[in-house]
Formats: structure tokens, sequence, C-alpha cells
């Protein structure tokens, strides 16, 4: 039996749920998970493809012109040209998530 002011760490730690595993247990209560068609696997894929290469293209030309700035010691070049290598990752992340959503909400049952 643990001392007045100690706490039975094993028990309790079993027992806990993280806060993404209670997300996921609300998240499927409100909203099951939709079963995707074998077209949709393969649009999703095929989107993370396309998705990838216009990412390593751009991060690819802008580091380009990073190493260029740096060769010129221009740190204010530098400063904006990493502002617009995140700018450009987050804009092309974002447009696939929502190309994405659209496939996984396009209506399954159309063929």
């Amino acid at each position: 039996m643990p001392s007045p002011g100690c706490t039975p760490t094993t028990d309790a730690k079993s027992t806990m749920k993280t806060a993404y595993e209670l997300a996921m247990e609300r998240l499927s209560k409100t909203a099951p998970p939709a079963r995707l068609t074998d077209e949709q696997k393969k649009q999703l894929a095929e989107l993370d493809s396309v998705y990838a290469a216009k990412i390593a293209e751009r991060e690819l030309f802008i580091k380009g012109q990073l190493a260029e700035a740096s060769a010129r010691e221009d740190f204010e070049a530098i400063d904006q040209l990493q502002k617009q290598l995140a700018d450009s990752r987050r804009s092309l992340q974002a447009e696939l998530e929502a190309k994405k959503d659209q496939v996984r909400h396009a209506t399954s049952g159309a063929g």
C-alpha cells in the first residue's frame, strides 16, 4: 500500500488516455471514419506524388537563390528567401489538403 503522499503510477498511467486518443474517440462518435474506394485511394496517392514533386521543385529553385544570396552575403535576401520557402511549402501543403478533402468527400456511390 502506497504511503499517503505517494500516487500509484503504474495503474494510473495504464488507464489514462492521451489527449489525441480522447479526441479521436470523440471524433469517431460524431463522424465515423469514411471508407475510401480504391479509386479514391489511387487519387490521394497521385496527389501526394504530384505535390511532393511541386514542393521539391520549389525548394530546389529557392535553395538555388539562397546559395546565390549567401555567396553575396546578402542577409536580407536570405531572410526573405527563407520566408518565401516556408510560405511556399505551407501554401502547397494547404492546396494539397484541400484537394485531398475534395477526393475524400466525393460521392463514392457514383460509380
